[in-house]
């Protein structure tokens, strides 16, 4: 490709949205058209895989209406990164691919399950008692208060925890590397690796910002919800029927820190905004690492894959791609 600007496939006079999320040993990307993974494998080399793939809230219309948009596409987020996970194990480690198919999904299917377990028993559970255990269990406003607060803290705790751990900091690498190539794309850089290690590797749009909207949302949201039942309905028996109730709005807590995280992304260069941006940037301290220029190069193969026009899947070896006249990324001919 070509130095300086480009102005990348177009849609409606608009750059297409792209995002991602880190792996082992390497980065999935995912533009409005395909999902694609890119991983270093042990021998040195680059693997891509890339597949279409067009999201339900695109599909549907009532998907794609606000908030619903973001639980839904929370959940494809859920779905499309446990799968690029898998991969990226297999393709890092060799003793991955000599388990059998079975094995893994059986091992990926206890590891989420036990992830949601912990989720709600450490972020909601914990919290919950905590709060109950105080003077203030009989107002929702300050039981909230105590329970968010205290949410926000073990989210830090445990976000510094894990990213002493050598593989997590490998990670959180290849999570700045991914950040910086979306920058490139974003200031129509040529996806050279230069134009992407100048960039940030704190973007207003991170998954670890949305986390903290949304524990923030949870704690507003939730104590205005429990003010009303307790009006209308009267007092929570106990701390887990509190819990079973609040469950089911947790899809929708989501969409809304969504919607919430687009509207600060598109104001983040703003002086008024910066209170709503900043706290993510500064989380995104530690769930980010300044990345070397291999794992940035990885980034920039799984960001070309996913912008590019094929319309089929692809697995194998990093392709190269060239800008075509009509500013598409295509295979660079053999």
């Amino acid at each position: 490709m070509s130095s300086g600007k480009q102005n990348g496939a177009t849609c409606n006079g608009k750059r297409p949205m792209v995002g991602g999320q880190a792996v082992i040993e390497g980065v999935m990307m995912r533009s409005p058209w395909r999902v694609a993974v890119a991983v270093r494998n042990p021998e040195g080399e680059i693997i891509t895989r890339g597949a279409p793939f067009i999201s339900l809230t695109k599909r549907n219309k009532i998907f794609g209406l606000p908030v619903i948009r973001g639980a839904v596409g929370l959940f494809e987020a859920l779905r499309i990164g446990m799968d690029a996970l898998k991969w990226s194990a297999e393709i890092a480690d060799d003793s991955e691919k000599k388990r059998s198919k079975a094995s893994q999904m059986f091992e990926m299917v206890i590891t989420f399950a036990l992830s949601i377990v912990l989720g709600i028993g450490l972020f909601m559970l914990v919290p919950y008692a905590a709060a109950e255990a105080t003077p203030v269990e009989s107002n929702p406003f300050l039981f909230h208060a105590v329970a968010g607060s205290l949410r926000i803290v073990l989210l830090l705790l445990y976000m510094y925890g894990i990213s002493l751990l050598p593989d997590i900091k490998r990670v959180f690498q290849y999570h700045g590397a991914e950040h910086k190539s979306i920058f490139a794309w974003e200031k129509l850089l040529a996806l050279e690796t230069a134009n992407a290690c100048a960039q940030s590797r704190f973007h207003p749009r991170c998954g670890t910002s949305f986390l903290l909207l949304a524990a923030v949302l949870t704690m507003i949201g939730f104590a205005l919800f429990d003010a009303a039942w307790i009006y209308y309905v009267g007092d929570f028996s106990n701390i887990f029927t509190r819990l079973l109730i609040h469950l089911p709005a947790i899809p929708l807590v989501a969409g809304l820190a969504y919607e919430v995280l687009r509207l600060v992304e598109k104001h983040s260069e703003e002086k008024l905004w910066q209170p709503l941006v900043k706290p993510g940037f500064w989380l995104q301290g530690i769930t980010t690492r300044e990345p070397d220029e291999t794992q940035v190069e990885v980034a920039l193969h799984s960001l070309k894959e996913a912008l590019s026009q094929e319309e089929e899947a692809y697995e194998g070896p990093a392709r190269a791609y060239v800008e075509t006249p009509d500013d598409q990324l295509v295979v660079q001919p053999a």
